[in-house]
Order: structure tokens, then C-alpha cells, then sequence
């Protein structure tokens, strides 16, 4: 196999006199293992800042619009049981606010607000791993921030509605609750890499195509498919400020599962986009042949 180079598209007329050109998109360099540059950089620490806050605020929203669904049709105050937002309503809140805060971060920090999300794009070269790492933790500081602000602002309402805390639903055992979240993280991350590749916006470039939006629909469609089984992590930040804040026994018990399957689901769709949709693999070995 020769070098790495892709055809475009072929120019001139037909009778196979055409010529071809070479790719018409640049893929970006590997991120470096580890970057201690970083460290000295402003824009570095104001993408960790951005992550808190677009964590904070995600979790802030996203965990009032449960609880208020809940105590809109809580049975025992004798409300109107097809009143509130509904699973739907849950479900555009959490799809709504990542399209907004990933349009309003991605230019600063790639708006990740999940610690998979920065798992995969690792695993991706797309990130160092001192990045990934502060990513994560200030992930996860913004998501007890947000909570602990829903709990500070109504704590009577977050104590009796569970303060909106992931929890494997009665009804279904774990390896089922491990699966949903393996599959509905496999979706999202796969989703990110697919709306972020150069590849596709180089082939596509006719359709106009915001990447925050299929992302925030991605969360959407998986928090349908799954509130019934765990109330959807896909997210280890969210579940993990949830259950800090609410601190009962059934959510730390859960807890697991909603970190390792996420990151499995991570690591299968960034091995599936890298290797087997972009050929890293095969790239590898024909860069290797070549320069035999």
C-alpha cells in the first residue's frame, strides 16, 4: 500500500484522461500523550473553567426539570398524573441544554460536559491526557456545584423527589442497567466523532449541519430509551454529582455502573469511528509498508 491519500473527486471530462486530487480535507495531529505546555497556557485553564461551568449549569436544569416533574404529578398531593413536562419533556431538557452549552463551549474547550465524551476523544488523539484528566475533574466539581445548588434553592422538593439521582428502576437487573449505558454512551460518542470529522464536512459540505445539533439529539433519543431503566447516566459527571448531593444508599449502588459503562461505551465507539470507519488501523500499516 502507498501513501495516505484519498481521492476527491476526479476533474476534467471522461475517457479516463481525468486527473485526481488529492484529499480536500486535513486531518488534525495527533494530541501529544502528555503536554506539559499546557500547563502554562490561559487558554488551557479557561477551558477547564468553561467545563465547570457548562457542567454546572447542565446539571442545574436538567435536575430541576426531574424533580418538578415529579412534584407536578406526585400522587399523594392529588395532582394531575398526565400534567408536568412528562418523560418527553426530560428527555428535550437534558438533549436541549448539551446542544446549548456544546455551541457555546466548543470553541473554548470542544464542549465535552461528560466524561466519557473526553474518555473517547483521548482514546481519539483528540485530547492529552493532563486535559483529559482536569476535563474530568472539573466535570465532576460542576456537576456537585449544580446539584448542590438545586438542593440549597428547594430542599424539601429535592429530598422527597430524589433529588434527581440515577438509580437502576425496579424491575431490571444490572447487566441490563450496564448495557443501556454501554449502548447509550456507544451512541453519543459515536455521534461526536461522526458531527466533529473533517472527513464528513469535507464531503458534506452541502448540507449545513451545526455539529452541537445532532449531538443534543443523540442525547435526546438515548434519554428516551433509557429513563425507564437507570434515568440515563450516559454521563458519569451527572450521576456522580447526583448521587453526592443526595447521598442515599440505592444511588451509591448503582453507582458503578454508571461510570464502567459509559466508558466501555466510549471506548467501543471511538475504536469503531477511528478504526474500522477511518481506517486507522490500515493507514498504520500502509504508512509502515511503505517506509519498509
Amino acid at each position: 500500500m502507498g501513501k495516505d491519500v484519498e481521492v476527491a473527486e476526479q476533474q476534467g471530462g471522461g475517457g479516463g484522461g481525468g486527473e485526481f486530487s488529492a484529499k480536500d480535507y486535513h486531518d488534525s495531529p495527533p494530541a501529544p500523550l502528555i503536554d506539559f505546555d499546557e500547563l502554562g497556557k490561559w487558554s488551557f485553564y479557561r477551558a477547564v473553567i468553561a467545563e465547570f461551568i457548562a457542567t454546572l449549569l447542565f446539571l442545574y436544569v436538567t435536575v430541576l426539570t426531574v424533580i418538578g416533574y415529579k412534584s407536578q404529578t406526585d400522587p399523594t398531593l392529588n395532582t394531575d398524573q398526565c400534567g408536568g413536562v412528562g418523560i418527553l419533556g426530560i428527555a428535550w431538557a437534558f438533549g436541549g441544554m448539551i446542544f446549548i452549552l456544546v455551541y457555546c463551549t466548543a470553541g473554548i474547550s470542544g464542549g465535552h460536559i461528560n466524561p466519557a465524551v473526553t474518555f473517547g476523544l483521548f482514546l481519539g488523539r483528540k485530547v492529552s491526557l493532563i486535559r483529559a484528566l482536569l476535563y474530568m475533574v472539573a466535570q465532576c466539581l460542576g456537576a456537585i456545584c449544580g446539584c448542590g445548588f438545586v438542593k440549597a434553592f428547594q430542599k424539601s422538593y429535592y429530598n422527597r423527589y430524589g433529588g434527581g439521582a440515577n438509580e437502576l428502576a425496579d424491575g431490571y437487573n444490572k447487566g441490563t442497567g450496564l448495557g443501556a449505558e454501554i449502548i447509550g454512551t456507544f451512541v453519543l460518542v459515536y455521534t461526536v466523532f461522526s458531527a466533529t470529522d473533517p472527513k464528513r464536512s469535507a464531503r458534506d459540505s452541502h448540507v449545513p449541519v451545526l455539529a452541537p445539533l445532532p449531538i443534543g439529539f443523540a442525547v435526546f433519543m438515548v434519554h428516551l430509551a433509557t429513563i425507564p431503566i437507570t434515568g440515563t447516566g450516559i454521563n458519569p459527571a451527572r450521576s456522580f454529582g447526583a448521587a453526592v448531593i443526595y447521598n442515599k444508599e440505592k444511588a451509591w449502588d448503582d453507582q458503578w455502573i454508571l461510570w464502567v459503562g459509559p466508558f466501555i461505551g466510549a471506548f467501543v465507539a471511538a475504536f469503531y469511528h477511528q478504526y474500522i470507519l477511518r481506517a486507522a488501523a490500515i493507514k498504520a500499516l500502509g504508512s509502515f509498508r511503505s517506509n519498509a
